[in-house]
């Protein structure tokens, strides 16, 4: 997220953390084959015969409270793995994506596996798409930590030295676009976000004006070429997000595939961007959102449409979902899910687990 360096600030987590698809809402079907036969199972599973075989007991009515439960929680927000869930895994590893993917996508499942992962792409220096959150290989916060044990502007370095790079200390490189979606099981969604086209020329969280706008496709346009040639040839539900305008603009010229607008601090900006798209989803910080205790917690910008939009239900009543991010805590996830969020965007797995339902 950059200012072009202002990316490496803008990147703290908040302090409490085959071919085309259709266009359409916001994996409103991502897995919903799997999930429901996986699900349908489990729930057999968990109701057995009527009768407890050891003790004897009566388990209808246990059944049917568990039921009732099941159902009160169909509604839950879809779970989406930052970076591959980055709080529990070395981020946009091909480790932390295989992690982030186990499990069951049900919202009652004792351990549950991802929605959606969430992964960052950025250029190499010899044109390979690789998936990297950061402009530098290392210098994460100021030069504080190094993210990787090598050196260098990612777009500047050649790809072998880019994908030798370990991540965090953890055996793990920097991967290839193509390996990592290789990767993660069909049934699961990709939310692919735009991080930089490799240039630091490019127009951050702005709504440009269509001369600006012009001059920034042209930057953009051979990269998101590049990750589409790529995505075609898997079998995903994915979702394009971007803090950048011409990021979603050439996604949305060239493909059908969905595209999200991130927001950073202007609720106005991204509301104008979103609708300049017809996207089918917005991201926003999670402290955007009325009605819970960390709204204009720590992005608040007075003269950038907080109080004139509540965003939440302009982006319903308009047909997106909306997905925060991210996400560190059960309360977090239980205020914002209470909200009526349609997808935590989250850098931990059980953020719902012991949350309030809605």
């Amino acid at each position: 997220m950059s200012d072009t360096n202002g990316d490496e600030r803008r990147t703290g987590h908040p302090d409490t953390s085959g071919s085309a698809l259709r266009r359409r809402s916001f994996i409103a079907a991502a897995g919903a084959t799997a999930t429901g036969m996986v699900g349908a199972a489990s729930a057999d599973r968990g109701r057995g015969p009527d009768r407890d075989r050891s003790t004897g007991a009566d388990n209808r009515g246990r059944n049917r409270s568990c039921e009732r439960e099941f159902a009160d929680r169909a509604d839950e927000p879809e779970l989406i793995a930052h970076r591959g869930f980055a709080g529990l895994y070395p981020e946009n590893t091909v480790g932390a994506v295989e992690a982030a993917a186990r499990g069951i996508q049900s919202p009652y499942a004792p351990s549950r596996g991802a929605d959606m992962i969430e992964i960052d792409v950025v250029p190499t220096a010899d044109g390979d798409v690789v998936v990297f959150h950061d402009d530098r290989l290392a210098e994460r916060d100021d030069g504080e930590r190094g993210l990787t044990d090598t050196e260098g502007v990612v777009w500047k370095t050649d790809t072998e030295t880019v994908t030798s790079a370990e991540v965090l200390e953890s055996g793990e490189t920097v991967p290839r676009l193509r390996e990592t979606l290789a990767t993660i099981p069909s049934h699961v969604g990709v939310n692919v976000e735009l991080k930089n086209p490799g240039s630091f020329d490019v127009r951050f969280a702005e709504s440009l004006s269509s001369e600006e706008l012009a001059t920034q496709k042209e930057i953009w346009q051979p990269f998101v070429a590049d990750v589409l040639a790529i995505v075609d040839n898997f079998d995903h539900e994915y979702l394009f997000s971007s803090f950048y305008e011409a990021a979603l603009a050439t996604t949305r010229e060239a493909s059908e595939y969905p595209v999200a607008p991130l927001l950073w601090d202007s609720v106005e900006a991204g509301v104008e961007v979103a609708r300049r798209y017809e996207a089918e989803a917005v991201h926003p910080p999670y402290d955007m959102i009325r009605g819970t205790p960390f709204y204009a917690d720590q992005h608040y910008a007075a003269d950038a449409g907080w109080d004139e939009i509540d965003l939440l239900a302009v982006a319903h009543k308009e047909g997106r979902d909306v997905n925060v991010f991210t996400l560190e805590t059960w309360y977090q996830a239980g205020q914002l899910a209470a909200a009526g969020v349609d997808g935590l965007i989250s850098d931990y797995a059980d953020v719902r687990r012991f949350g309030a339902t809605n």
